[in-house]
């Protein structure tokens, strides 16, 4: 965020603060904008079309669908009457919002009200409670606090696919290319971004669009014949896109909602040769067969909570937890190998290169599933295996591989930095040329550089230590180098 008057917010400051203590799934990424839209539609029969339509948007790299929807609910009525003033007071509070720092409660005023939010860390239990009250006793009006600041309400969202979301749930474990066809933006937007949320604490790393129409720059690149679709899930409302897209292997299409009982009517899974003409039937087109059984019992919790009437909210954390268990007994076979791979801390010496990672061998972890699977901590039945096979091919796991190993680098590199600092320096320079002795204060300034960046993972002790070593392996150089190692 900017204010109007240019100056820079904290919540458009530097990434590398937030997304060392955000979740995966919650980081900001350089290279994508998220955008929050408030459209307004309201009859006038002085204007040619019949409509008087307006939008209001908020563009922003921090992926808080809540925060941000809540926020422009408050401030696009009060704009649409008041225009340029109104919002260059809104964008003056927003600036004096302090940075969102993960792991803690924030209180967020605008335009008279006090938004109170949680920001994740990486450190939080993973389910969805509302924030800690923080100091609303010198807090009027009192704050509308949001439990939770990126999480969409799941149930509502799913309703019309309830018994597929275990086969969607793997369709997006191994990315593959989906259109949602839905009614309107609104739906389209909120179907596409469930579906991406609910592979979490999994990163999702593919491309996705909430709303993509015919005037997207992209339109031709993603709608081609003459290649394969790409990994994007897309969200359209253009019966259009029926025929457009109908070489893609996926297409949900979601009608208007219409009960059947106390739930919407479930759309059917049919193969995509009937998705012909451009008033085709809801339905999830797809000849993908799904690796793991179907949990019933899932479903009738869900229809049971319906009868009761429980509250949308606990039906939405339900499904949540489902989907989450389900994505880390598929995440902690993985993780358990990836962790066999990380050299033991006796073998890392501070004076020699710290030892490699080794290699992931796709078959060796395969065959460790046999003793130590997802069987262990989920109950559903299935082809395991074969839906491992697939995802090693999905950039979900290029994505996670590549997270991991980096984050495994750093902590070989901390453990290293660490040994350095535990070792009897002095002793190790008796017997060592200059060179020698200024290439390692050259490469301890450089892991220094690394560790204040927050980019190693190394404590404050640590980090002064290595400056101490430092200057004590300048001291002892003759002058002209000491010179060249700290010019004044």
């Amino acid at each position: 965020m900017r204010q109007c008057g240019g100056q820079r917010s904290p919540w458009h400051a530097d990434d590398r603060p937030y997304n060392g203590g955000a979740p995966v799934a919650l980081q900001r990424e350089p290279a994508h904008y998220l955008g929050y839209v408030y459209f307004r539609q309201v009859k006038d029969s002085s204007v040619r079309r019949g409509y008087f339509q307006k939008s209001l948007v908020l563009v922003s790299r921090l992926p808080f669908v809540r925060l941000f929807q809540s926020l422009l609910s408050l401030i696009a009525p009060e704009y649409f009457d008041k225009l340029a003033p109104c919002l260059e007071a809104v964008c003056n509070e927003i600036d004096q919002w302090p940075a969102p720092v993960p792991g803690q409660t924030l209180n967020l005023p605008v335009m008279g009200v006090v938004i109170q939010v949680h920001i994740p860390s990486r450190g939080d239990k993973l389910e969805s409670k509302p924030p800690k009250p923080c100091d609303q006793e010198n807090l009027l009006p009192a704050p509308v606090v949001l439990s939770s600041v990126h999480e969409l309400d799941l149930f509502r969202c799913f309703q019309p696919v309830l018994t597929h979301v275990q086969m969607l749930w793997e369709l997006m474990l191994l990315g593959e290319p989906l259109v949602v066809l839905a009614p309107s933006p609104d739906v389209s937007s909120e179907m596409v971004l469930a579906l991406t949320s609910c592979l979490q604490p999994l990163k999702f790393c593919c491309d996705f669009r909430p709303y993509f129409t015919i005037h997207d720059s992209e339109f031709k690149e993603l709608t081609t014949r003459t290649q394969a679709p790409p990994n994007v899930v897309l969200g359209v409302t253009n019966p259009f896109f029926i025929k457009t897209l109908q070489h893609w292997p996926h297409v949900l299409r979601i009608g208007e909602p219409r009960m059947s009982g106390d739930l919407p009517k479930q759309v059917k899974l049919k193969k995509p040769s009937r998705l012909k003409t451009v008033d085709t039937k809801p339905g999830l087109y797809t000849s993908y067969t799904a690796h793991l059984h179907r949990d019933k019992a899932l479903l009738k919790r869900l229809l049971k909570g319906v009868q009761k009437k429980r509250p949308w909210d606990m039906q939405s954390a339900l499904l949540r937890r489902h989907l989450l268990e389900l994505t880390q007994s598929f995440i902690i076979p993985l993780e358990h190998y990836m962790a066999s791979l990380m050299p033991l801390q006796k073998s890392i010496t501070p004076w020699k290169t710290p030892p490699q990672i080794r290699p992931f061998h796709q078959e060796d972890f395969l065959q460790s599933l046999e003793h130590a699977g997802p069987q262990l901590t989920c109950i559903l039945k299935g082809d395991w295996l074969g839906l491992y096979r697939r995802f090693f091919k999905s950039p979900h796991f290029d994505g996670w591989y590549r997270q991991r190993h980096k984050e495994m680098a750093q902590r070989l590199e901390a453990l290293h930095l660490e040994a350095i600092c535990e070792a009897n320096i002095e002793t190790w320079m008796q017997d060592k040329s200059e060179v020698e002795v200024v290439d390692l204060v050259l490469k301890l300034r450089e892991k220094l550089v690394r560790a204040q960046s927050h980019q190693l993972p190394v404590k404050e002790v640590t980090l002064q230590r290595a400056q101490l070593y430092i200057e004590t392996v300048i001291g002892s150089l003759p002058k002209d180098l000491q010179a060249v190692l700290c010019p004044p």
